[in-house]
């Protein structure tokens, strides 16, 4: 499920909670970052079930419309094609599926349907809705592109502002996580269109990144002060309102990634933190982690600190 770039991420978010909390304990900060990595999962498995919301709310309209004493011949014969498309009652049969909603209550509550419904009058609206609804193919292909479009409708799901309102209140852990997560239902479904079937994930993708995850955070936290020191003499050649937190966080994040991991080459590690300095940092954090970063490790490489072996693994 989680790629390393979003681990780092979450490493990184820890580490500054930790390094800020005078009260915090490495082991704490360890299950807390292990529980994030498990929160993204149960985001996965959230905005999937949103798809059945969605039929559930399709299902409605259509009772309703053939409950009424004088239904219109729309009404009378109802569309099913969405209520019927082919991925999303797949979930709902999929016994795995459904145990690990309920087990981890991320199923759609009554109380969430007048988001369910938001997003669907959205989709409806749609041109691509409408000629889905309309078209004289029906495939489990084309359900599928349905529902990866939907997925990719930034307004009506990512920038949905009740829809992100509401998956906050449900957790704080699910905030930044979105768009990875809608991505990955992008591949779940295209998965589902060449095989007919789902490989439900695991919280990390590899068998190794959840010893990199907390490797990375113990040994980040652990050396901190030591990796400040070496830091400092840098410092001098960077306006002062430069050495904001958050870059300090990341490059010494990017040092102990550097120190701890020999197989990981330098060039990753360096432009991994620079992206993460892009979100989360100031208009010019990625200069200045870019910079420092790039510094501090040639140092350690020459000093024999950084070791890396393997080709390619030196290069900047």
């Amino acid at each position: 499920m989680l790629n390393r770039h979003l681990i780092r991420i979450k490493v990184f978010k820890v580490l500054y909670s930790f390094v800020s909390s005078a009260s915090g304990s490495l082991p704490g900060a360890t299950r807390e970052l292990l529980h994030s990595c498990e929160k993204t999962l149960h985001l996965y498995y959230m905005m999937l079930n949103l798809s059945v919301a969605l039929k559930r709310v399709a299902d409605d309209r259509i009772e309703k419309g053939l409950r009424k004493f004088n239904p219109t011949p729309e009404e009378r014969e109802p569309n099913r094609r969405f209520s019927d498309n082919a991925f999303i009652k797949y979930l709902i049969s999929d016994t795995a599926f459904v145990k690990f909603c309920e087990d981890h209550a991320l199923l759609w509550r009554e109380d969430l349907d007048v988001v369910a419904r938001k997003v669907f009058a959205a989709i409806s609206g749609r041109e691509y809705y409408r000629k889905y609804m309309s078209s004289p193919e029906s495939s489990a292909d084309e359900d599928c592109r349905l529902v990866k479009r939907i997925y990719r409708d930034t307004d009506a799901i990512e920038e949905n502002e009740l829809l992100l309102s509401s998956l906050e209140d449900m957790s704080l852990y699910w905030t930044d996580d979105i768009g990875y997560v809608l991505m990955y239902i992008i591949h779940t479904v295209d998965a589902f269109s060449r095989t007919g079937s789902i490989v439900w994930p695991e919280v990390f993708q590899k068998d190794d990144d959840r010893a990199f995850a907390t490797d990375l955070l113990c040994h980040a936290a652990m050396n901190y002060d030591k990796y400040m020191e070496l830091v400092r003499p840098y410092l001098s050649n960077w306006d002062s309102e430069r050495i904001v937190s958050t870059d300090m966080i990341l490059i010494l994040q990017g040092i102990a990634e550097a120190v701890r991991f020999p197989g990981i080459p330098v060039k990753v590690t360096i432009n991994e933190y620079v992206e993460i300095a892009k979100c989360y940092g100031t208009p010019n954090s990625n200069n200045f982690v870019n910079g420092l970063l790039d510094s501090v490790i040639k140092k350690l490489v020459g000093d024999g600190t950084v070791v890396k072996t393997g080709r390619g693994l030196l290069d900047r």
